[in-house]
């Protein structure tokens, strides 16, 4: 069990001295300190709740309501029992038939029946359908913010540990307003109660005035409903501040914590609602008949303790920032501390500040959503995940600019208009749209820019058109897939190896570490994605490196053996079933010239081949490819196996989009045609 707090004590003890009110009858000068308790804490609950920055800091509201119903419920019993047995019920109760109604009857029936009205017709009414409408609109709103929350941790905007608190709130804010809808009930309750108790004591009083004490009716009359007036005046009120502060708060807008010191702190932790409490008790001592000690005392009491909660908080404030400066200066002193300033973020994307609504959602950008999809596509093109992609506005680039850094370093850039669209000759159109000429970032292609009234027309054209998000994020997907390669790094690998562990234990530890070592698994790996091979399929590559990983450990070897396990994959990528493909083919006696000029080092294999050789064949590359690319074709050469990766190292550096691919890596039902040869 856990220790037993003063701040639990309190709290039950509040609860116990209702439930004794209603069992045991209460000396009438213990009912009056009863009531102006109930009456201070009333007020302490409407004064915190205005001042509450906001509704989690009343997280515990709907159980205050609860608890103060119920002392609220005890005290008209008592008082109840005392009008009843002694025709009397203390100062306060008769203070307020007397002084409230001014001495006069009618008037105070009339006073009591005007704050029932309000009570009911006003100020009830609306907090019950406030907090209903509430309660079921943050319910209905938790899944948008909860995506919000994941697109700005995709994006890293934010950390991990920032997400969590950010969802525990929006679980707290819809168990918060779940439980006001109910607990406006309570308030609705406890007014009904008040006024069925105010009739009951009419009646019942007026029937002991008359058999019991013997008096006439007129005076039964007059002197038990000033009582019944009053003892419903003093319920009234304090149900009526609880009543405008539940309305306060639901128009507003749970930490776990410990229950009693949270309730009371969350209760009495605003001193400026405190000492406004202890002068409104102090002043209602001082200007009207009720007992004045009493009052003064009750709004000095509450004066202190605002006094000395304020003091706690003003030094508890000192501490926290005497302790965050020293914090600050250790962190200073510290050699280490410019560690942080050599992170490296993988994937940014910088951009003017014309750019900026494109990525503020509250000005209805969607830049971020779109930079999660792009993280999503990726991971299911090419099987690997993205690093966090950081958005981030730089005032020393042009206004509508935007550059793109792999690894701290810009590998591209790009170039918007905001208001308009980017409009592509898909190169079958021969009109030509008025606009601003410029280049589509992505590929190089010409496009046109035009406005949002030209839209339509470029479209019934033919014209391909785009809006400035999509071409942002058409651009980051390129340069993601072109350096994706390099992005992968040994800890993405580990995390690979573990997923595919749980599901298939066997070949990871046959593979790993006893045949490869996590950097050569690496390498392959990256042998792929830059070819653009999806490493998906991890468990066919495995157990492929597992089967040749005994008698080489030459990366390109098994990345060459692994191309040919996966060449379903490669097949349905380049070759679309059901059509002939145009492809380049490469001549036998140049394949046997790059075989001759291979050199086998330790470090791997390199080309030995005469320079103007090598120009030779790259001249007869492009020419053979440019053939394709006028068929609006896929520059695609397929060579012999053993020849692949040597062909693709010496082109690479020239032609960055070409496709090699050997005979064993095409399906036995492709078709192929085969448009030229390339020669030395």
């Amino acid at each position: 069990m856990g220790k037993f707090k003063l701040a639990d004590a309190g709290v039950a003890t509040y609860l116990l001295i209702a439930f004794v009110m209603m069992i045991v009858p209460m000396p009438e000068w213990l009912l009056d300190i009863f009531l102006t308790a109930d009456m201070g804490i009333s007020f302490t609950i409407l004064f915190t709740s205005m001042f509450a920055e906001e509704v989690l800091g009343m997280s515990f509201y709907p159980t205050m309501l609860l608890f103060s119903t119920i002392f609220r419920i005890a005290l008209n019993v008592s008082s109840t029992r005392l009008i009843l047995a002694q025709g009397s019920a203390g100062n306060v109760i008769q203070v307020f038939g007397e002084f409230v109604g001014g001495g006069d009857l009618v008037i105070g029936i009339i006073v009591y029946l005007i704050l029932v009205v309000v009570q009911f017709v006003v100020i009830n009414k609306g907090s019950e359908r406030v907090a209903e409408v509430t309660a079921r609109f943050t319910l209905d709103a938790m899944p948008g913010k909860q995506m919000a929350i994941d697109a700005d941790l995709n994006t890293g905007a934010i950390t991990d540990e920032e997400a969590k608190i950010r969802r525990d709130k929006i679980q707290e804010e819809a168990t918060f307003f779940g439980s006001m809808d109910g607990a406006v009930k309570f308030v609705k309750g406890d007014a009904n109660a008040g006024l069925i108790i105010t009739a009951i004591n009419i009646v019942g009083g007026i029937a002991m005035g008359v058999l019991r004490m013997g008096m006439d009716i007129a005076t039964a009359l007059n002197w038990y409903t000033i009582l019944t007036i009053g003892d419903g005046l003093v319920s009234m009120i304090s149900s009526l501040l609880i009543s405008l502060a539940t309305g306060i708060l639901v128009t507003k807008g749970s930490k776990t914590a410990d229950f009693g010191s949270t309730l009371l702190s969350q209760l009495f932790g605003i001193p400026k609602a405190l000492y406004i409490v202890g002068g409104v008790l102090a002043f209602l001592g001082i200007v009207t008949p009720l007992n004045t000690v009493l009052f003064v005392v009750a709004g000095a009491i509450f004066i202190i303790v605002a006094r000395v909660i304020a003091g706690t908080i003003e030094t508890a404030k000192i501490e926290s920032e005497v302790e965050s400066e020293e914090a600050a200066a250790e962190e200073i002193r510290q050699p280490e501390n410019v560690t942080s300033l050599l992170n490296v973020d993988p994937i940014e994307l910088e951009f003017g500040y014309g750019i900026i609504p494109l990525a503020d959602v509250n000005q209805g950008g969607d830049l971020l959503d779109r930079v999660v999809m792009i993280r999503r596509q990726i991971a299911l093109e090419l099987g690997t995940v993205v690093p966090i992609i950081r958005l981030r506005d730089n005032i020393q680039l042009n206004p509508n600019q935007y550059i793109i850094k792999i690894k701290g370093v810009q590998v591209s850039e790009g170039e918007i208009l905001f208001d308009h669209y980017m409009a592509m000759n898909p190169g079958f159109i021969t009109e030509k749209i008025p606009g601003i000429d410029t280049t589509e970032p992505s590929f190089g292609l010409p496009a046109t820019w035009i406005t949002e009234g030209q839209r339509e027309k470029a479209e019934s054209m033919g014209y391909t058109v785009v809006d400035p998000p999509s071409i942002i994020a058409t651009h980051l997907t390129e340069v993601i897939r072109q350096h994706i390669a390099e992005l992968l790094t040994r800890q993405d690998v580990q995390n690979l190896i573990d997923n595919l562990k749980e599901t298939n234990p066997s070949i990871v530890d046959e593979l790993v570490p006893k045949l490869l070592g996590l950097g050569e698994i690496q390498k392959v790996l990256q042998n792929l994605l830059s070819e653009g091979i999806s490493i998906r399929d991890l468990l066919t590559i495995f157990e492929t490196m597992a089967d040749y990983a005994t008698t080489t450990r030459d990366t390109d070897i098994l990345t060459e053996y692994i191309r040919q396990a996966l060449k379903r994959a490669i097949s349905n990528k380049f070759f679309p079933a059901n059509e002939t493909t145009q492809v380049v083919t490469v001549d036998p006696a140049l394949e046997q010239d790059i075989m001759a000029s291979v050199k086998q080092t330790e470090q791997g294999a390199y080309l030995t081949m005469d320079p103007q050789k090598i120009e030779a064949i790259m001249a007869s590359v492009k020419e053979e490819i440019d053939k394709l690319e006028n068929l609006g074709k896929n520059p695609i050469i397929i060579t012999s196996p053993i020849v692949r990766i040597y062909f693709k190292k010496l082109t690479e550096e020239y032609f960055k989009d070409l496709i090699v691919v050997s005979y064993n890596e095409l399906e036995s039902n492709i078709s192929i045609q085969s448009i030229g040869t390339v020669k030395a």
